[in-house]
């Protein structure tokens, strides 16, 4: 939601509140290291040319400009601080004393700061404090004799320090962090909405489209789709059940949702901003899993059991697949036509190498056919393959992943290790996301979706 005009002291707060909060949910959704193009890093890696030209020409101008030479200094002696222990007092001192800025600021006013003696200090101090993995890259360091390169140089492996002991911190209080998350995550969102009254503007809509989605009669098998109030309780149930779904239920729905968000629109649920870029990769995998399969299924009923029992022949038509459907979105047609070629050509060896009859003209006309067709989005096997996708994440949703994977749907064997890995990864940033928020959305759905139904009888919260 758009924030309110601010003054830049409350904005200043808002944002470190933000930093704080996705900080906190990076560590805990990842549990990896932060990369080396963030915090110190990123900020070396995008420093302009231009201002080490400038840099440039300021040491060698006559009188040399040790300007831009001495904020170069006084952040780099911010950084070598940073990365002290709190006992490593004796450094301390012998930076403070080295890098002592009022005294720099004397001598390049007589024209006597000596950048090699300071460099010669920071690179060792920096042999001191690095890492193992770093002294190669500070030893280099040390045969630069040009000042700018030697200054651009130490900054980038004093960003790249820096990132070493963020990494090292984190791995430090992970656990402890892991223990707390729920409760530190809720508490930040929290004063971000004491700040915003309407921060939870979208996540209402969103949670309304669900309750909506499951209460809407399940339509017509040419247009399947997974919005069905399904009880999972039995896995035969006829999913036409339109009683009031449970707020879990409809919870559950809206994740599944966000698997099909589109890139267009923009009112995303604030309470999974953080993880937005995640459900855009998951959606994209989604989808070249559904057109992975649907070729797949299409090929098997054309080539029969037998070739299909060869798991390099299976795996020969997914990496092909795989490679040629890259570019799907943007041009469909052209993709699967390329699609069925291939595919049909490998049938065509592969029943010829085992001894097989071969496909008749009909035959190969139809499989082609029916592969190029999947580039119709209203394509029967594309939509039912879709379907038992979204149904399966549901099930890893509901009963958890272990229990779903004893009932894998029919037509998706082929991608069972693909389509768990992304199960794996959505019902666990998912399941956080409830931990964190569920307050907020049982409160949502008791006021504004199920009104009736929480007069009538108690509503069991979302936990």
């Amino acid at each position: 939601s758009q924030p309110e005009a601010l003054s830049i002291t409350p904005l200043t707060e808002r944002v470190n509140v933000v930093s704080n909060l996705n900080i906190a949910h990076e560590i805990i959704v990842e549990e990896k290291d932060l990369p080396p193009n963030s915090l110190e890093s990123r900020f070396v890696e995008t420093m302009y040319n231009a201002f080490w030209e400038h840099l440039h020409e300021q040491l060698s101008s006559t009188p040399p400009d040790f300007s831009c030479a001495l904020e170069l200094l006084k952040k780099v002696k911010e950084i070598l601080l940073s990365l002290l222990l709190p006992r490593q007092n004796r450094l301390r001192n012998e930076i403070e004393k080295a890098l002592d800025m009022d005294l720099l600021k004397q001598e390049t006013e007589r024209g006597a700061l000596n950048v090699y003696h300071l460099s010669k200090f920071i690179l060792d101090l920096m042999s001191l404090l690095c890492a193992p993995v770093r002294d190669e890259a500070v030893q280099n360091l040390k045969s630069i004799t040009d000042p700018v390169q030697l200054l651009r140089g130490i900054f980038h492996v004093l960003g790249l320090m820096k990132m070493d002991m963020v990494n090292y911190t984190i791995q430090s209080l992970r656990p402890y962090i892991q223990e707390h998350s729920v409760q530190y995550e809720r508490a930040k969102f929290q004063e971000l909405l004491d700040k915003q009254p309407n921060l939870l503007n979208y996540t209402t809509k969103w949670l309304t489209k669900a309750a909506i989605d499951l209460t809407t009669p399940f339509p017509s098998s040419d247009s399947p789709s997974f919005s069905s109030s399904i009880d999972y309780s039995s896995p035969d149930q006829e999913p036409n059940n339109l009683e009031l779904p449970s707020l879990t239920m409809v919870l559950y729905q809206g994740y599944l949702n966000l698997l099909l968000w589109g890139h267009g629109n923009e009112e995303f649920p604030e309470t999974l901003l953080m993880d937005r870029i995640r459900l855009r990769e998951m959606e994209s995998k989604l989808h070249r899993l559904t057109i992975l399969a649907s070729v797949l299924l299409v090929a098997r009923s054309f080539s029969g059991s037998v070739l299909f029992s060869s798991p390099e022949f299976v795996d020969k038509i997914k990496y092909i697949t795989k490679a040629l459907t890259e570019e799907f979105n943007s041009r469909p047609e052209e993709t699967m036509q390329n699609v069925s070629e291939q595919v049909s050509e490998e049938i065509h060896k592969g029943l010829k190498n085992m001894g097989l009859t071969a496909l008749s003209s009909e035959n190969t006309a139809s499989l082609i056919g029916q592969l190029q067709n999947i580039a119709k989005k209203g394509n029967c096997i594309r939509c039912i393959i879709e379907q038992r996708i979204h149904l399966f994440l549901k099930c890893c949703l509901v009963r958890g992943m272990q229990e779903s994977l004893l009932d894998f749907p029919g037509g998706l064997l082929f991608i069972e290790g693909e389509l768990a890995e992304l199960g794996w990864k959505f019902i666990t940033l998912m399941h956080h996301n409830q931990q964190v928020f569920s307050p907020y959305y049982t409160e949502i759905l008791n006021n504004v979706i199920l009104p009736a139904q929480a007069q009538e009888t108690e509503v069991e919260p979302i936990l």
